[in-house]
């Protein structure tokens, strides 16, 4: 079973699949927003609030700690929701995951400053927590929406909406955390100002609702249903199925990802911090930076994946792990090339980044549903996505950890990168080699 066939999809008019995509754009935008956000509050605020010592960099790691913390919840909330979701349906446990993070991340804007130094720091990774088992919990849930409900033909570019969240995330918390900075002073930013973009999350529980009043089942489990129904006896646990029969087709799919997760957090992520804290750019021409790259995706996404339809999943996933490998090390020179006086090399490296990262992000929906079979999807892709996350969410730390506060450094993130994107590549093949 570790070579599953292409999806097949029942028949279901345009309408419906242009509904699913819609739904599972607006749910992972707003869900990616929400994790997203606590990211560029622990390289903007947490390090000077929260965590600060009297080193920088060791207030960098702790804050980023905090952030690594969603990252290994991730594959836990992919391995709970997938079972459940490949038992009882994609939508249910969608909407819950939907309303777990909008829950957390409202809390987290409601943490106090206190004179107690344990008690912010552990409410944060509790609510970190949570997030972590919402988001690994969702993108799954969101995927198989898009995805299940596509043309068979169509299927990667309806399947690119949900990957739409992720750069669609990026560019409206950067963009509420710019208004914010730009509005109040900086002494009421690192007081309060910071909480803002935290409690705009409440939204997430109109988006639950509708999502639970308006959508129907996917066609797919409703087929799945049917056939089980008629055979009860058959059914059996999807996660353990997939670690039965799957768990090389998981381990390879991680593998391919792994570089994709670490460059995607590195440049959203990790270069505010080294902007900000090493070069000395201003908070707010790197969020406006960050904002300009990660809008690059937004259109590149839908247009790649497209591209896979056309081409083939592999090859366009193949040439973003490419890309991403040959331009890990340029891009880190023109990084520690940038200055206040001429931020221009960091705007090329972040830019071309998300460009190159976006042949990858395209397809990637598509390409993991598509290596497993409908009953045990939502588990084995939810794992597969969530698995490179562990590690991937260690990359801000272990930016910091390589350059250690001197610049010249910075080509070292790049070798890093490099060298998981010859790993990817071995993976893919191996993938390809299955199939």
């Amino acid at each position: 079973m570790s070579g599953a066939s292409p999806v097949t999809t029942a028949p279901a008019d345009r309408r419906a699949a242009r509904k699913a995509a819609f739904a599972a754009a607006v749910s992972t935008s707003l869900e990616w927003y929400d994790f997203f956000i606590y990211a560029t509050a622990a390289a903007l605020v947490f390090n000077k609030t929260f965590f600060a010592t009297g080193s920088e960099v060791v207030a960098a790691l702790n804050s980023f700690a905090t952030v690594a913390v969603g990252f290994i919840a991730r594959p836990i909330g992919g391995i709970v929701s997938g079972h459940f979701g490949d038992k009882y349906g994609r939508k249910p446990v969608l909407v819950i995951a939907i309303l777990l993070m909008g829950i957390a991340t409202t809390l987290i804007g409601l943490v106090p400053n206190t004179s107690i130094t344990w008690l912010a720091p552990a409410l944060l990774v509790l609510l970190r927590i949570c997030q972590g088992l919402a988001v690994g919990a969702q993108w799954g849930g969101s995927v198989l929406l898009a995805t299940e409900y596509a043309p068979a033909n169509r299927r990667g570019f309806y399947g690119s909406f949900a990957q739409l969240g992720i750069p669609i995330g990026v560019v409206v918390g950067n963009a509420v955390f710019l208004v914010v900075a730009d509005v109040v002073s900086p002494e009421a930013f690192l007081s309060w100002g910071w909480r803002i973009p935290f409690w705009i999350s409440l939204f997430m529980l109109v988006v639950a609702f509708a999502i639970h009043r308006y959508l129907e089942e996917t066609p797919e489990f409703q087929q799945v249903e049917a056939k089980l129904a008629a055979a009860p006896t058959q059914r059996r646990s999807p996660i353990i199925e997939v670690l039965r029969h799957n768990s090389g087709t998981v381990l390879m799919a991680a593998g391919t990802y792994l570089v994709g997760i670490v460059m995607f957090y590195i440049t959203i992520t990790g270069s505010i911090q080294v902007a900000t804290t090493n070069l000395g750019i201003a908070r707010s021409d790197v969020l406006m930076i960050v904002l300009i790259a990660a809008g690059v995706l937004v259109p590149m996404v839908p247009l790649t994946a497209y591209l896979s339809d056309l081409y083939g999943r592999k090859l366009i996933y193949g040439i973003g792990i490419v890309g991403m490998g040959l331009w890990a090390v340029p891009m880190w020179l023109l990084v520690g090339a940038s200055s206040p006086q001429n931020i221009g090399p960091l705007a090329v490296a972040l830019i071309v980044s998300c460009l190159v990262m976006s042949f990858q992000t395209g397809p990637q929906a598509a390409l993991f549903a598509e290596l497993f079979p409908p009953e045990i999807r939502y588990s084995g892709a939810s794992l597969g996505y969530q698995a490179a996350a562990i590690l991937g969410g260690m990359a801000p730390m272990a930016m910091v950890a390589l350059i250690n506060g001197e610049v010249a450094n910075l080509w070292r993130v790049g070798l890093l990168i490099a060298a998981l994107a010859v790993a990817a590549l071995a993976c893919l093949l191996v993938l390809a080699r299955r199939r």
